[in-house]
């Protein structure tokens, strides 16, 4: 069942990204989706909470505010390489997170990379060592807003 879920997540993508509709690209996207879904079908769906709408619906109002902090740490960054003085202070941080499902630990990391000025270098058990440019951008980090968001999308608050 997971795979048949999977092939058709992956089929429709396929299609809504080409925007071919003949023969040779609709069974080349079954063949291609169908060894996707093979190899991938209980990666994707593992261990999938029985309240999944709440958490769909959580992330999805997180977005707007990754956005707006992604467009914050833009100008930050900006800042810094039009700056004279040029005041960067690169630094690893160590955060110990409260984080448990791989999912939200995932959604963390790549929260904290997607932010310009910000890199998860390595994740060790719950603890995340993260490149930051400056000294802002890395209380910012460590103030715990975005790892209390990301906990409240799944749950773990």
């Amino acid at each position: 069942m997971s795979f048949l879920i999977t092939f058709i997540h992956l089929y429709v993508f396929w299609i809504l990204l080409s925007g071919h509709f003949d023969i040779f690209h609709l069974s080349l996207g079954v063949i291609c989706c169908a060894l996707v879904a093979y190899g991938t079908h209980d990666l994707v769906l593992e261990g999938l909470p029985i309240d999944m709408h709440t958490e769909v619906i959580r992330f999805i109002k997180y977005l707007p505010w990754l956005v707006y902090q992604i467009i914050l740490a833009n100008i930050h960054v900006a800042y810094l390489a039009l700056s004279p003085k040029m005041p960067i202070e690169p630094r690893i941080i160590k955060i110990k997170t409260k984080l448990k499902r791989d999912l939200a630990l995932v959604t963390f990391a790549n929260s904290i990379t997607l932010t310009p000025g910000t890199i998860t270098v390595d994740i060790k058990e719950g603890v995340y060592d993260v490149h930051a440019l400056s000294e802002k951008v890395s209380e910012d980090l460590l103030s715990g807003e975005m790892e209390n968001r990301v906990a409240h999308i799944f749950m773990e608050d």
